[in-house]
């Protein structure tokens, strides 16, 4: 018999995060060398490479893309919740420096010398934080080691080589043993300059250091509330968000609005010209022949290069949120401690006529007459999502639907499939969420084109991407669980008290089934395939391949709330 609840330990990863939750109570800062040790003998699916004397370059290259490129000068990091918390410990982080990681979103301050001041959403950002600082300081030190002892280590200390010397690939490569492509990877995980970080490297180990201020859940409630003001603020009253319905989407700040504003299709020569310039040839004739043959799937093309078109101009950006806007896609301002960005779009303020042409259907005009809105957020890291959806559920009145959409790894299937999952088990609460899904196959294949749809799947929510080796997930393979995401678990503990007058519980197996008065819907395109030798998002991005994926989802998603607000608007019509 098919048990919800995997019967299954894992000492290992509980030593660890036990262990760095204990050090982290310290008043002072810790060394992050305290915590290599249960760090290497937790077996990593990320970091397997963590006790061998070889450099693990998918493992620091996973590390570095999700920190900012001053590591190789930073020798501490702070991490606290507020503006008013540094402060309070004596650090006036405002005045520093912001700087931003490639692969994660999160508010980081620089002091420009030694010290980065990083803000925390939620205890997912510790357990996300401390195992990747972990895993770069070992392979950093790998390095050092091997370059310290070669000659070439000495003439990089000495700043003695030049970058474009000829023959330092390949001494690099033969000094550090490394296979092939993997000097590349090494070079893209070195940052904006590399030759600078192999200096740092050759030059000294990592000795980071971590201090944790005072955290408090009541904190994590407080920059929930600030990231909410900056949505308010959108309105000049804001007590208008409590009479009109709202739909919650988790996704992206791309997707809806290249679907629904129609920015992309009127300016597709202008972008034809960014995309001669910008992209390969392979995607140049890739994309004229989608147009060619009006496929349905064109304008996924469009919405790529615009992607690259407004990363190249500020000015650029501020025309496409201006087109937004008028067509009722308001991006809220700065939202402070949470780095999550949030828009609000005006269904009765939509144009149709700007509709991408998967989105046509009878009666969009009744659009016209719709009161609800739709509040679509940046995909939030794990424990955050609980923290804003809670938040919005306080904010306003009724809800007419939530949808989720995020990226996932999968134990079965491709990148650039889509999942849809039916039984979700989350790490945090040790409930199994039994989830009336809103979506089946049907709805995606059709625009779907390079991937396939996998429903009635089961996710497994873990803490962090980190925090799981194959021991452990060999026991949830075995019951099934081919998912592993950080957020569907956090939704579901937020939708549970959304519909239910008490807090949510602990392991127990919670039935979201057919009884909530809206319909949830949870998708998740497979990023990585983290037990397979297939492509991995620790080798490359999704590039146009997960935008196949995404634009699939979306449509789907936007389909549902136009039909439901076409629907809502024929029947009061029909009743009046």
């Amino acid at each position: 018999m098919d048990r919800q609840r995997p019967d299954t330990t894992r000492n290992e990863i509980d030593l660890y995060i036990r262990t760095y939750y204990s050090l982290l109570r310290s008043t002072g800062y810790i060394r992050v060398r305290s915590l290599e040790e249960t760090h290497a003998f937790s077996k990593s699916s990320l970091h397997l490479g963590a006790r061998r004397l070889q450099p693990d370059i998918s493992a620091f290259g996973y590390a570095a893309t999700r920190l900012p490129d001053c590591m190789p000068s930073t020798k501490q990091l702070i991490f606290g919740q507020s503006e008013e918390q540094f402060a309070t410990f004596g650090y006036e982080v405002q005045k520093w420096e912001r700087v931003a990681a490639r692969g994660r979103r999160r508010p980081i301050r620089y002091n420009g010398t030694d010290t980065l001041a990083v803000f925390i959403a939620s205890a997912s950002d510790i357990d996300d934080l401390v195992p990747i600082i972990v895993a770069y300081q070992i392979e950093w030190n790998k390095m050092h080691a091997l370059l310290v002892a070669s000659s070439l280590g000495k003439q990089l200390a000495a700043s003695s080589i030049a970058a474009d010397d000829p023959d330092l690939p390949e001494e690099l490569e033969s000094i550090l043993n490394l296979p092939d492509d993997h000097l590349d990877k090494l070079m893209v995980a070195l940052g904006e300059k590399p030759h600078q970080a192999l200096i740092a490297i050759a030059s000294d180990i990592a000795d980071f250091r971590l201090r944790l201020l005072a955290a408090s859940f009541n904190q994590y409630q407080r920059a929930a509330q600030h990231w909410w003001h900056s949505i308010e603020s959108l309105y000049p009253n804001p007590d208008e968000l409590l009479k009109r319905p709202v739909y919650f989407v988790s996704s992206n700040t791309h997707s809806l609005a290249n679907l629904l504003s129609g920015y992309a299709l009127a300016h597709k020569e202008e972008l034809l010209l960014t995309a001669q310039r910008e992209t390969s040839p392979v995607f140049q004739r890739d994309l004229q022949q989608a147009l060619n043959e009006n496929r349905d799937n064109a304008a996924n093309y469009l919405y790529f290069v615009l992607r690259e078109h407004i990363r190249r101009s500020q000015d650029r950006q501020s025309l496409v949120q201006t087109w937004d806007a008028a067509n009722g896609i308001i991006t809220a301002p700065d939202p402070g401690h949470i780095e999550v960005a949030a828009q609000l779009i005006e269904i009765n303020k939509l144009d149709p006529t700007n509709f991408d042409p998967r989105l046509q259907m009878p009666y969009l005009e009744h659009l016209r007459k719709s009161d609800a809105v739709i509040i679509n957020i940046d995909y939030p890291l794990g424990l955050a999502a609980y923290q804003l959806l809670s938040r919005v559920g306080q904010g306003i009145g009724s809800l007419r639907g939530i949808f989720v959409m995020g990226k996932a790894a999968t134990l079965n299937g491709r990148v650039g499939d889509v999942m849809i999952s039916s039984t979700v088990f989350d790490e945090h609460s040790k409930n199994t969420y039994i989830l009336l899904n809103d979506f089946i196959a049907d709805d995606i294949a059709p625009y779907l084109k390079h991937g396939s749809v996998l429903d009635n799947q089961k996710v497994l929510t873990v803490r962090g991407t980190f925090l799981q080796n194959r021991k452990y997930m060999s026991v949830f393979y075995r019951e099934g669980y081919t998912v592993m995401e950080m957020e569907a678990g956090p939704y579901l503990s937020a939708i549970y008290e959304l519909l239910d007058p008490r807090r949510h519980p602990r392991d127990e197996i919670i039935n979201v089934g057919g009884h909530t008065p809206y319909p949830i819907g949870f998708l998740h395109y497979a990023s990585d395939t983290p037990y397979s030798r297939r492509q991995s998002l620790l080798s490359r991005s999704l590039s146009y391949f997960g935008m196949d994926a995404t634009y699939a989802c979306a449509t789907a998603i936007a389909r549902r709330i136009l039909s439901q607000e076409i629907s809502t608007q024929l029947n009061f019509f029909t009743s009046s």
